[in-house]
């Protein structure tokens, strides 16, 4: 795959603000061949709880610009997205402070919770970074889109929407190889500092190709349309 090709396409046929981002669950721990994420680790919380970022979404903000590698330590201040991205299993989390908060706020219910997808696989790295950097083949692709860049990839294929967490669209791209969207979720949203008008979409990478060719007559059909109202609606007065 071109990836850095497959990553303008992208751009250009959205109209992306964000760059596509890569990322790849390795059951290889980092060679040294990428740069890792270097921002200093938080102090642990009493219950163990210490990352490199406040979760694993905030990771997805930074590759956009930049190509790194991580490791299972420094994705541990989130529990939730230590599941969903498969360095947890749930036994480990449930008695975390940050899980009991959720519940007992009423953010989510462990029925709810149960159904939450976690990544089949184990990874002893995950590599994020902007797709045009085209370091290797990544396993999901992320968009990261306004309600009108997602009218049109869900017009151009099938986008099967999730609810919270918003991370968990990653392991059910990887596992399901379903392009999995989701509304965002308050807790990242706070942690990322998402906009209100923004969400996710998750792509898996053997199925970005067929995400550009199906996009091209839709953006088209599109601005054909966009074209004709416009015009249409200059019979009418404001």
């Amino acid at each position: 795959m071109n990836w850095t090709e497959l990553s303008t396409n992208l751009g250009d046929l959205l109209g992306l603000e964000h760059s596509p981002v890569a990322i790849t669950f390795s059951e290889s721990a980092p060679d040294g061949s990428l740069p890792a994420f270097d921002a200093p680790m938080s102090e642990p919380t009493e219950d163990g709880r210490s990352g490199r970022a406040a979760a694993p979404c905030v990771f997805w903000m930074y590759a956009h610009e930049r190509t790194f590698t991580t490791v299972p330590e420094d994705h541990g201040n989130c529990s939730v997205g230590r599941f969903t991205h498969g360095l947890a299993e749930a036994g480990d989390i449930l008695g975390k402070t940050d899980v009991a908060a959720l519940l007992d706020l009423g953010w989510v219910t462990m029925e709810a919770f149960s159904g939450v997808a976690s990544l089949s696989r184990r990874p002893r790295s995950i590599i994020y970074g902007p797709l045009g950097d085209g370091e290797g083949d990544p396993d999901v692709v992320l968009l990261r889109l306004r309600p009108a860049q997602m009218m049109e990839l869900a017009d151009a294929v099938s986008v099967d929407f999730s609810g919270k967490p918003q991370c968990q669209i990653l392991p059910r791209a990887v596992d399901d190889n379903i392009i999995a969207a989701s509304m965002g979720c308050a807790l990242s949203r706070a942690r990322t500092g998402m906009g209100d008008d923004e969400l996710t979409c998750a792509v898996p990478a053997s199925r970005v190709s067929e995400v550009v060719e199906a996009l091209s007559p839709v953006r088209e059909a599109d601005e054909a349309v966009i074209s004709y109202a416009r015009a249409d609606s200059q019979r009418f007065s404001v």
